[in-house]
């Protein structure tokens, strides 16, 4: 049976909590936590990005958090908080449930950017 973006939300959104923005805040202050936009290049640059976020689209996240790949970001640490974010939190659930499959035990679901914003969280440009 085929597996519908409804079906894969789902599973996404049962393996990743869904934080708070200020939740997110005090993790993001502590030093062993990231805090991820997982949004394209361009809606990073038209909005900005909290700060001390790290960038990295959707789309290379798996290369950017495998050791093994080349495209490895070392700020990529199985043993670290990963707080991600999108611009509404789609993106964001399925991008923690692919960390989780990849070894990342304590991955959470901000939402999206605006969430961030609306909760206090400082914003810089990309």
């Amino acid at each position: 049976m085929p597996t519908t973006v409804k079906d894969m939300l789902a599973a996404a959104n049962a393996a990743v909590p869904r934080i708070s923005a200020a939740e997110a805040q005090t993790l993001a202050a502590q030093p062993q936590t990231v805090l991820l936009d997982v949004r394209d290049a361009a809606e990073v640059k038209a909005s900005g990005k909290a700060k001390g976020a790290l960038a990295v689209s959707r789309g290379l996240l798996e290369f950017r958090a495998d050791p093994e790949s080349p495209l490895h970001e070392a700020a990529f640490d199985r043993a670290r908080t990963i707080i991600i974010y999108c611009a509404s939190g789609g993106r964001a659930a399925m991008a923690g449930k692919t960390l989780k499959d990849m070894g990342y035990a304590d991955v959470r679901n901000l939402g999206g950017f605006k969430d961030w914003v609306e909760g206090g969280g400082e914003v810089e440009n990309a």
